[in-house]
């Protein structure tokens, strides 16, 4: 199994820790975002591990690492950077943003999971977002569950229609990718990119999306998306508050 990190953000929102530095280097008690991933990779013997970069890609140093540039970061989102290294996604792969730091069960969780696309869910999410003001509840990627199976993604709860808060969970920005969910999004990102136009669901245009906008629109296109119920130890980086909780969650 293949492992594919997306490390192609600028991190703007962290200020100046991130002005002349990936945001996946950013520092948590000794151990970068990007080194706590790959730990938590390899100790579920993942070691077949891929980084995508964009901004200061030549302050990666990480030994035994297959580092591949974005060269067009500046023009999509963490959509567009993921299906730039398509061709490297040819068995089952992992997929992560690298802006999230979690434990090795998380991971253990993903990779076990057996459907053509899986994604890691937590249920439990609400109460990461008490006192976060620099990063507030409404900004959180929000995943809809009915029977077994993700019926609404992204950050427009309001067009979710009626639900129980109950079937609501958080996207951790994670995800697994079987051979046949990788030709499902290889088809279906590579025909919309040809002949979609205007707005695409919650962005701008297909070349701007994120990665919760190709999900939804394959949830529409009927293909089953699998939530992956996580019960570890995992947090978000977006802003210095969220890394100021990341190093007492991660010590």
């Amino acid at each position: 199994m293949k492992a594919i990190l997306l490390a192609a953000g600028s991190g703007k929102r962290l200020g100046n820790l991130t002005k002349d530095y990936p945001k996946a280097l950013v520092d948590i008690n000794g151990l970068s975002l990007l080194e706590r991933q790959i730990i938590a990779l390899r100790e579920n013997n993942i070691d077949d591990i891929l980084v995508v970069t964009g901004p200061n890609k030549d302050k990666f140093k990480t030994k035994d690492i297959t580092f591949v540039h974005d060269h067009d970061f500046l023009n999509h989102d963490v959509l567009g950077t993921m299906m730039s290294v398509s061709e490297y996604m040819t068995s089952d792969v992992i997929i992560s943003y690298t802006d999230i730091v979690f434990d090795e069960k998380i991971i253990n969780n993903i990779k076990n999971s057996d459907a053509d696309i899986n994604i890691a869910v937590e249920m439990n999410w609400e109460s990461a977002y008490i006192g976060r003001t620099d990063h507030p509840v409404d900004q959180a990627a929000n995943v809809l569950i009915n029977n077994k199976t993700v019926k609404k993604i992204g950050h427009q709860t309001e067009n979710f229609g009626n639900f129980s808060k109950n079937d609501l969970g958080e996207f951790l920005g994670l995800m697994k990718l079987s051979e046949n969910g990788i030709n499902i999004f290889k088809n279906e990102y590579f025909n919309l990119i040809k002949n979609h136009e205007g707005k695409f669901h919650e962005a701008k245009s297909i070349e701007t999306a994120y990665i919760t906008d190709i999900l939804q629109e394959l949830i529409n296109k009927n293909f089953k998306v699998n939530p992956v119920i996580v019960d570890g130890n995992w947090c978000e980086i977006d802003t210095l508050q969220d890394l100021e909780v990341a190093k007492k969650k991660f010590p």
